[in-house]
């Protein structure tokens, strides 16, 4: 690792996050640039760039936790920023196409404050545009000539497959009375965790890594991004809409089995049965329903308990990533950890 990386104070999460989008932006709309115009006029409108006439604007265009902690991870390791921009592309690149798609499945009407983009294009469009996403993910990890790239490809796809199976479960239980914390765990780190601990590997691959460099990040990936996801699922309830683009209680109107509300089905208090009764009940739930099955599910111990998760999670996310090179002081893992932090305790 260079000096001035070892000596560098550490920069803010905040800091860090913008400076990640600095760096993966022009390669980003680089690669947006090679796609068919059918589908780069939708892919500009999700990521911001573009308004639905196709003109340029400055929108929202999501915090690139997932690019920056790849960049981090080929840091952390001994690499260089250079190295490790396509990995960084890829994984946001991947990461799009499953909110693309997951926008359409939940029918999710509004992301970072605008309209969604199938609900601007269509659902048809959107989901071409999503998979176009994927497919320009890959070429980017080949296009990069990186020795590493076969096997960051092989990872990436194996994330994905994760994804797709945990965002099948999630679709599946919102059908289902008898969903489990086990098989919810599961699903939710299926959904979440896999592509941030693929960002890890892929990011510490490209920034040259050993083996035990990417089986620790990837541990550190894959437990934030459960804990995370934990988080994520508290504000899909008691979110402010200013903050997360989403109406308030989003999840509910779902009838989303999250964690917290698994949690509360699955807790045998009165609370929970109140819960079970008005998720099984016919109509959607809308008004004084939604306040209640919040109210419920906090009175069930859902949501301190899916706090409580988080906090262990980062906890021993924390170990993993302190085992990476250790003794040596590393600007980079320091802002690993602080990311981390950021993630698993937003507001909510």
């Amino acid at each position: 690792m260079s000096t001035v990386q070892e000596m560098t104070q550490p920069r803010p999460a905040t800091e860090v996050l913008a400076w990640g989008r600095g760096v993966t932006e022009p390669a980003m709309r680089e690669a947006v640039d090679t796609l068919p115009d059918t589908v780069r006029r939708i892919v500009g409108y999700h990521f911001g760039w573009l308004d639905e006439r196709g003109e340029p604007v400055h929108a929202n265009a999501g915090k690139a936790i997932r690019p920056v902690i790849a960049l981090l991870a080929a840091e952390a390791v001994g690499g260089t920023l250079a190295e490790a921009v396509p990995a960084a592309v890829a994984v946001e690149l991947t990461h799009n196409f499953s909110l693309l798609h997951d926008d359409v499945m939940d029918g999710d009407a509004t992301r970072r404050h605008r309209p969604t983009a199938w609900a601007v294009f269509g659902r048809g469009p959107a989901i071409l545009a999503g998979d176009a996403l994927m497919t320009l993910a890959f070429d980017v990890l080949a296009a990069a000539g990186r020795p590493a790239a076969r096997r960051a490809a092989r990872i990436l796809g194996s994330a994905v497959l994760e994804l797709i199976d945990g965002q099948y479960a999630d679709v599946a239980f919102e059908a289902r009375h008898d969903v489990g914390l086990a098989e919810c765990r599961r699903m939710s780190e299926a959904k979440t965790g896999a592509l941030l601990g693929g960002a890890c590997a892929i990011g510490a691959l490209y920034g040259g890594g050993t083996d035990e460099d990417v089986e620790r990040l990837t541990a550190f990936g894959r437990r934030i991004g459960l804990a995370f996801q934990h988080v994520d699922d508290l504000l899909g309830i008691w979110g402010d809409p200013a903050t997360t683009g989403k109406p308030v209680h989003s999840d509910l109107r779902n009838r989303k089995k999250s964690l917290p509300v698994v949690f509360a089905l699955n807790s045998g208090t009165p609370a929970g049965h109140e819960l079970a009764a008005l998720y099984a009940a016919d109509g959607p739930l809308t008004g004084p329903d939604l306040a209640r099955a919040a109210e419920l599910v906090e009175l069930a111990d859902g949501r301190a308990w899916s706090q409580a998760e988080a906090d262990a999670l980062l906890a021993g996310a924390l170990r993993e990533l302190a085992g990476t090179r250790p003794g040596v002081p590393s600007r980079a893992v320091a802002e690993l950890e602080g990311l981390a932090r950021l993630v698993t305790r937003r507001d909510h």
